[in-house]
């Protein structure tokens, strides 16, 4: 082989590792895999870390307009007193600079004829609270948080401004991307978004778009690349366009945080950060959200600039006042009798819907699978469904030829229908603001409604949040509400044996020794229990596994003989039945799986913890000694009696 053939061999496969060493190194950070295959790996990518910030230079800008506010005469004349009362009737409070008047009629600001004429279509007759405030702030161009309870009207409070914020802006040219983004976090919210905007931007020509995850990209795509005045989107499907750089936001002006909150408990802060970095600095912002926490303070402090904080209602946790709110305290057994006689109460009724609101998507699933074998028209959406059936069981159920919907918490914020009448909890969300959010789809525009929720045992940290809600609406609180929250508080001694209980001879009730998970047995309770102390031991443990209720009367020594029903698949260990001293106390077991029971002991008292949906009762009384009377098991199969 010649010399030239060799530095030419040699030359080559070099260059191939050099190629390799580079793919091996993008797809380390990210990029490319090293396989090759040519597609981006997101293994240990971060949410739009592709995009870079721009070096903004206000300077260089081209400046935009965004006052326009007109005020009437007679909003600018209208006496102090006057606005102040106005402001006390409808619960208004403020924080801010330069705070303009509201505007308590439509009459009050010059909104242009085809806005007006949409406006009498759809029937109102003034604007609300958040909107009568709202709009003066948002039409001079301020920065703005508004706060305020589901169904209160905050979709209009900001589209309307959108409006005459575009048809102030230069027209689109290619290229460009929209004036106005609305961040909403879930793709219900979106779409509702979007039927607001197209129904009062059409007649000026606005084109508006909604971009969201699980539907295809391609319209979406060619929307945006036509050009768009108005884009709604959810932060994740907006990320994907901006990083392969099918849209730009050089143009916004106007920008939207939606439910904000909600994007955050979501974990899109960081979507968001990214998103907002793309925008020039000094765009108007709207900031909307149904409770104020730190983590919706802080992103205010960062996006904003000399804003106002506009808040209806209370500055707590806080539902709507239409809303009549039934709580009812029930064992997890209990929720499928008690679902069927509402459901038979509530169709009884013409023109009813309903929306019943499970924790999990297979509970969904399995509610709906039974409602409709019994004869329901029931539909569902959660998160696994495909967007093409999620708004075909939206479009059913608002044409209400299925009136009731079931669905986790993916339809409790942005689904905006009139006429649902009743909110059903099936399960009790895992934090107060979603059950804020889950009963405000009903009672909206000013309507009423009815929410019923099944509260449970194992809801226990949730109880004191309820009772405020349900305190602030002037709501009667159920209560057994405040016994649960009692327990959660704590009542019960230390101990080493999470499942044996122990007398005590001060206090004439029996104290469980664990500070576990249950409480204790027949008499007090351990960290979720409680006791009355008059020698009858009462025990309700809210913890994960079990709960036991139990009681007995003692002329000698106090004896606590339990009766409760176990949430696990399997035999729990052997329990103590609380204090005993001149007799004992032993627990059979048995589970829905006929595991093995022990045998009984000779002068005890005994109570049987039957498996998932049975319920025992046992009943014991002694005199130095004690007989346990053993009470009889329902199948497995039956529904509990009280």
């Amino acid at each position: 082989m010649s010399y030239r053939n060799r530095r030419s061999r040699s030359r080559s496969r070099s260059r191939s590792r050099d190629r390799r060493r580079d793919r091996d190194d993008w797809g380390s950070r990210g990029g490319w895999s090293a396989a090759g295959s040519g597609r981006p790996s997101l293994k240990g990518r971060q949410p739009g870390e592709r995009l870079r910030k721009p070096r903004w230079d206000l300077s260089r800008l081209t400046p935009f307009e965004k006052n326009f506010y007109q005020p009437t005469p007679t909003v600018l004349n209208r006496p102090a007193y006057e606005v102040e009362k106005y402001r006390n009737e409808k619960e208004i409070t403020l924080r801010g600079k330069n705070i303009p008047n509201p505007i308590q009629y439509f009459s009050d600001y010059n909104f242009p004829d085809y806005v007006m004429a949409e406006i009498r279509r759809q029937g109102y007759e003034q604007p609300t609270p958040i909107q009568g405030q709202g709009w003066p702030i948002s039409l001079q161009g301020r920065d703005f948080v508004g706060i305020a309870q589901t169904g209160s009207g905050k979709t209009l409070g900001y589209i309307l401004p959108a409006i005459v914020h575009i048809n102030h802006q230069p027209y689109l040219e290619r290229g460009d991307g929209p004036i106005a983004l609305i961040l909403a976090p879930t793709r219900e919210l979106a779409q509702q978004i979007l039927t607001v905007a197209q129904d009062y931007g059409t007649s000026s020509k606005i084109r508006s778009t909604c971009v969201f995850g699980g539907a295809p990209k391609g319209p979406q795509i060619r929307d945006l690349e036509r050009g768009v005045e108005i884009c709604i989107a959810t932060p994740g499907r907006l990320i994907d366009f901006l990083e392969a750089g099918k849209t730009n936001l050089r143009r916004t002006t106007y920008l939207v945080l939606d439910e904000a909150d909600r994007m955050l408990d979501m974990g899109f802060e960081p979507q968001i950060r990214k998103i907002v970095d793309q925008i020039r600095p000094d765009r108007q912002t709207l900031m909307w959200s149904a409770t104020w926490p730190k983590e919706v303070r802080n992103l205010a402090e960062d996006f904003l600039k000399d804003y106002i904080q506009l808040n209806v209602g209370s500055l707590s946790l806080a539902a709507n006042h239409n809303i009549l709110q039934i709580v009812d305290v029930c064992q997890e057994v209990e929720k499928d009798t008690k679902l069927r006689q509402l459901l038979e109460e509530i169709m009884a009724e013409k023109e009813s819907k309903i929306i019943v609101f499970a924790e999990t998507k297979r509970k969904v699933d399995d509610l709906t699978r039974r409602m409709r074998r019994e004869g329901w028209p029931a539909m569902c959406i959660h998160g696994d469904k495909s967007q093409q059936e999620r708004d075909w069981v939206l479009s059913e159920f608002r044409s209400g030829r299925a009136p009731i919907l079931v669905a986790t918490d993916v339809a409790a914020r942005g689904l905006d229908v009139d006429d649902v009448k009743f909110v059903i909890n099936y399960d009790y969300p895992s934090c107060s603001e979603d059950y804020v959010h889950r009963i405000g789809r009903t009672g909206r525009s000013d309507k009423t409604g009815t929410a019923y929720t099944f509260f449970t045992a194992d809801n226990c940290k949730q109880a004191k949040d309820l009772i405020d809600v349900l305190k602030e609406a002037n709501q009667v609180v159920n209560p057994r509400l405040y016994e649960i929250m009692d327990m959660s508080r704590g009542g019960g001694g230390k101990g080493r044996n999470r499942w044996r209980g122990r007398d005590d001879d001060r206090r004439g009730f029996g104290r469980d020794r664990d500070r576990g998970r249950v409480g204790g047995g027949g008499g007090g309770g351990g960290r979720n229990g409680y006791s009355n102390g008059n020698g009858y031991g009462t025990s309700e443990g809210l913890g994960r596994f079990n709960q036991f209720r139990g009681g007995g009367n003692s002329n000698s020594v106090p004896n606590g003989v339990g009766a409760g029903q176990a949430r696990l698949n399997g035999p729990p260990p052997l329990m103590g039945s609380g204090s005993v001293k001149a007799s004992m106390s032993q627990s059979a077991t048995q589970n829905q799986f006929n595991g093995p029971q022990r045998p009984p002991v000779q002068n005890v008292g005994a109570s049987m913890a039957a498996g998932m949906f049975n319920q025992a009762s046992s009943v014991a009384g002694t005199v130095g000694g004690g007989l346990g009377i053993m009470g009889a098991m329902p199948s497995a199969l039956n529904w509990p009696r009280q």
